[in-house]
């Protein structure tokens, strides 16, 4: 007696050999595109937006950072990220992924109900639209800590 499933392993075999190669092809072809992210960081923010424009009074060093917000570097998501705001009972300073509910983009942009006055108080009189939209995107994509 011939056993058929004998003569069908060979062809059985080479055919999920051919399908390995080719998922595996496909899996790793050139012409995927990688997911990049465009997001800012907050180590973007932190050098071109809290370093040089908020942290004269925002920050430990030497004083209590004002309003209770220190944003030096090492401190500034800690004090911002789903932390509630030391002036307005309810208002969040930051809610990732939304930037229009978030206290900080209140205050940077002037918003109507916002306790005390827009910020920065000193310095540039506010931040640029470009600076607002960073801040914008970042708490957008999450606002994670990177």
């Amino acid at each position: 007696m011939t056993n058929r499933n004998a003569t069908r392993l060979p062809g059985l075999a080479l055919g999920a050999l051919l399908l390995a190669m080719t998922m595996g092809a496909c899996a790793k072809s050139p012409t995927t595109p990688t997911p990049v992210s465009t997001a800012p960081t907050l180590s973007q923010i932190q050098t071109q937006i809290f370093d040089p424009g908020c942290t004269s009074c925002h920050t430990d060093v030497g004083r209590t950072p004002s309003g209770g917000t220190n944003l030096k570097a090492g401190a500034s998501f800690a004090a911002l990220v789903n932390v509630p705001s030391n002036a307005k009972t309810g208002a969040i300073r930051v809610i990732p992924g939304n930037p229009n509910g978030s206290y900080l983009i209140q205050k940077i942009e002037g918003d109507a109900g916002i306790v005390g006055t827009r910020m920065p108080r000193t310095g540039p009189p506010f931040l640029t639209d470009a600076q607002v939209k960073l801040i914008r995107d970042w708490i957008a994509a999450g606002a994670p800590n990177s």
